[in-house]
């Protein structure tokens, strides 16, 4: 009998899969057929900072139309963020209450004083832990990559003073010297950190002339980013990597793990396949462990990273001129 358990965060999980934060986490029904179909924990949809402004903005339009002052803007930017809070707060609380499986609570913000507001009331509603969503847009010109970076190490320490649960980090690939902003973010005291986040991409539609969203879901071949950085940087942090984008089966997870990652995080395959979907992969690893004769994760985790490998270099940008080098 083979032993799929493994720990993140601290929190001792059942199996490797996580279901990530979407639309999926946002409602306890959702919830209760993720725990039902064998996912070890949550991160609940996040709590978005962006949302509640730009409800306060299209308000305060309304209500400046209509002759309000400032000390009326106040109240309704405190109402806004506080019924958005209370929302999410009974989330957790209700989630903790159905739910045997960790909960982590998701933030996405832009400012320190609200990561620090919405982080204290999820610790206070139960949370497992807290995921912090932070992507500051590298499209920004009037930011460099130093005050892009020290915004990042600003939020985190400010949170980690605030509460006692676990911090995990989830990070986009944007950074112009990622491996060592991956290596200086695991020394700040966060418990974990996901590789990648996953953002909205814009596509054109030629006929109406117009924006339009596509690629909405991840494809499998998605997985070679985080692969990559998984195990380049798996041995080399303080803290837990989880792997995210691309895992579309129980070999991605498996490739995860060999990558050194003690977790991953899935959302795409389960929108396509329904969250049932969640026992073939882990069917799926639970075979291929009893064919490797492997007893546990831990016994075959990082097997691939960079350090453990026989062949180190494969993982560096060189590599591409040498493989392709007389191909074409």
């Amino acid at each position: 009998m083979v032993n799929l358990s493994t720990t993140y965060l601290g929190l001792n999980l059942k199996n490797p899969i996580i279901v990530a934060s979407s639309g999926l986490t946002e409602n306890l029904k959702s919830l209760q057929e993720i725990e039902k179909n064998g996912a070890a924990a949550v991160v609940l949809k996040s709590i978005f900072e962006e949302e509640i402004t730009n409800e306060y903005e299209a308000i305060t339009a309304e209500a400046e139309q209509l002759g309000y002052h400032d000390e009326h803007m106040d109240y309704f930017d405190y109402q806004i963020r506080e019924k958005n809070l209370l929302k999410y707060v009974e989330l957790i609380s209700n989630a903790k209450k159905e739910l045997s499986i960790p909960v982590i609570a998701s933030i996405n913000c832009h400012s320190s004083h609200e990561w620090e507001y919405f982080a204290a009331n999820c610790e206070k509603a139960g949370a497992d832990a807290i995921e912090l969503n932070i992507f500051i847009s590298p499209s920004d010109i009037s930011l460099n990559c130093e005050l892009i970076q020290k915004r990042y190490f600003t939020i985190i320490e400010k949170i980690l003073n605030k509460v006692t649960i676990p911090v995990s980090l989830k990070i986009s690939p944007y950074f112009s010297d990622l491996g060592s902003m991956i290596f200086r973010l695991s020394k700040t005291g966060i418990k974990g950190m996901t590789l990648f986040n996953r953002f909205f991409s814009p596509d054109f539609d030629i006929y109406k002339m117009e924006v339009s969203s596509s690629f909405v879901f991840s494809h499998a071949d998605e997985i070679a980013q985080s692969l990559r950085w998984v195990s380049l940087m798996s041995s080399r942090v303080d803290c837990d990597l989880a792997a995210s984008t691309g895992i579309h089966s129980g070999e991605a997870i498996i490739k995860q793990i060999l990558g050194g990652a003690s977790a991953v995080q899935i959302a795409s395959v389960l929108y396509q396949n329904g969250t049932e979907y969640i026992s073939t992969m882990l069917s799926t690893l639970e075979k291929w462990m009893k064919e490797k004769s492997f007893d546990s994760i831990d016994s075959f985790k990082g097997k691939l990273s960079q350090t453990e490998s026989s062949n180190a270099a494969v993982y560096e940008r060189v590599q591409f001129m040498k493989y392709f080098s007389g191909k074409f």
